[in-house]
């Protein structure tokens, strides 16, 4: 989920259990058995960042799904093990409520121990470079939401 906020900024979460210079990322999670994309993209973003569905007034989508692949080097942990990559669908949504909303832990354990709005270009140098491909993706598709509200 990729949120923009009134002035065009998005939200940026820094990865609890990460450390290096590409920790930060949006929301994002599985699909749970019986979940539609949306459904499942909204729950997760309830889940990680605490912020309601009530806050959330969407204003697109990708067509179809974006994905990369988790490259050979990476450490297999108990999430990477079983997986090649990530397919993913991608929704954009305006965020409506206050700052005070977000509630980093919703979930236990928190997904994200840091989060800021930043400007949607800046996200590229910001995630792990097997994701850029699907952040220059959504910059592309996205770019006409960052602007204020």
């Amino acid at each position: 989920m990729v949120i923009f906020n009134s002035e065009g900024l998005v939200w940026l979460g820094r990865r609890a259990r990460e450390s290096g210079p590409y920790v930060w990322q949006f929301p994002q999670g599985g699909v749970d058995p019986g979940e539609t994309p949306v459904f499942a993209a909204i729950r997760e973003t309830e889940e990680e960042t605490g912020i309601s569905v009530q806050n959330l007034a969407p204003l697109g989508r990708i067509e179809g799904e974006l994905y990369y692949d988790y490259p050979a080097d990476i450490e297999q942990n108990v999430r990477t093990r079983r997986w090649r990559g990530q397919r993913q669908s991608w929704f954009a949504t305006r965020f409506t409520g206050v700052d005070s909303d977000v509630d980093l832990n919703a979930q236990t354990p928190p997904e994200f121990s840091q989060w800021r709005w930043g400007t949607l270009a800046e996200t590229l140098n910001l995630v792990v470079p097997f994701k850029r491909r699907v952040y220059s993706h959504l910059i592309q598709e996205f770019s006409m939401f960052a602007h204020p509200a």
